[in-house]
């Protein structure tokens, strides 16, 4: 059996525009909100993303909330959730709030994994079914959910490596849109004078303060921008599949530091194209891995090993990308605080 690599391109192409890449895309924006602008260290952004996430789901299945109040308990959830980590850290060193970011995104995530909350977050098999329906096929009476909101008709769309049913075509349109949405939100607002002194708190939150800002107020609302961000890609990130808790890793918000840092932190367009690329390359990497190892080219490696050689491979080239360009692809190097 030989390894068509014509099809694993095509596999990799469907990730250029993919829902999934379109929510960490989002992530990542938030992520340069934080870091590439803000210089906040927050290494919590899975437990934003699980708050979407949980908020989206538990309000749909649980309480029947239409698509657009679900939407608003989780971006309130993802507020709180700030504040909570905020206040107490904002105004002490930046280790602090890394510290406290990582550890609250994993006890979310083990609060979600608990037995005690079986019957509202599924435990550790998480939640399914709160996509929606579109009702009946004519008058689409009973629709509900975000299937519920789809304006096309059943069918594919798309074309070449890009087609899929209808409720992806809608998930892919919505998705992208908000990217863009967000994107233009964050270009809009680092050009204000908001965003000027954002950035001149990365560069010297004393000198700000001397100015008579108040640094404290920027930061929360630093973090809280950029972690609605986060909160609504979890939303988009569950449309395709369940909810699972252990999605919510610490290891999703090290990709997706990976992606800020590949497009560039202090950058609009970093973010997407970042993890456009990371996309792409991880599967066309676990493609070729896949069928090398099915052809026998790899007699050495179990399946295990296989699967965790693409992140292997895939962390080298990225490893080599940050040591011969840091900025990103996008970045310049002198608004990259930590090469200074």
């Amino acid at each position: 059996m030989g390894v068509d690599f014509w099809q694993i391109l095509m596999n990799g192409a469907v990730e250029l525009i993919s829902p999934t890449t379109a929510a960490y895309a989002l992530a990542a924006l938030g992520l340069a909100i934080h870091f590439g602008y803000t210089g906040l260290l927050n290494f919590g952004q899975a437990g934003f993303m699980a708050i979407g996430a949980y908020g989206f789901a538990i309000s749909t299945l649980t309480f029947q909330f239409p698509v657009w109040a679900a939407v608003l308990v989780g971006v309130g959830a993802s507020v709180v959730f700030a504040l909570i980590l905020g206040v107490p850290t904002l105004r002490l060193r930046a280790d602090y709030l890394s510290i406290v970011t990582i550890a609250a995104a994993e006890i979310l995530r083990l609060i979600f994994t608990t037995n005690t909350f079986d019957p509202v977050t599924g435990s550790a098999n998480g939640l399914s079914g709160y996509k929606g329906s579109y009702g009946d096929p004519v008058t689409r009476e009973g629709a509900w959910g975000f299937a519920g909101l789809n304006p096309f008709p059943k069918g594919s769309y798309g074309f070449g490596p890009w087609v899929m049913d209808e409720y992806n075509f809608f998930l892919t349109i919505v998705a992208w849109v908000i990217v863009i949405l967000a994107a233009l939100l964050t270009w809009q607002l680092m050009r204000s004078p908001w965003g000027r002194v954002i950035k001149g708190i990365r560069e010297d939150e004393d000198a700000v303060r001397a100015l008579g800002k108040n640094v404290y107020f920027y930061k929360m609302q630093s973090l809280i921008l950029g972690g609605v961000f986060g909160t609504l890609a979890g939303m988009i990130f569950i449309l395709p599949r369940a909810v699972v808790p252990s999605n919510y890793a610490t290891t999703l918000t090290f990709f997706i530091y990976t992606i800020l840092l590949l497009g560039g932190a202090a950058t609009i367009l970093g973010p997407v194209v970042g993890s456009i690329i990371f996309w792409v390359l991880l599967s066309i990497v676990s493609g070729f891995i896949a069928r090398a190892q099915g052809a026998g080219w790899l007699p050495f490696l179990s399946s295990v090993q296989a699967g965790q050689l693409r992140f292997i491979i895939v962390g080298v080239v990225l490893m080599l990308l940050v040591i011969f360009r840091p900025q990103g692809i996008f970045g310049n190097k002198k608004e990259l605080a930590f090469v200074k």
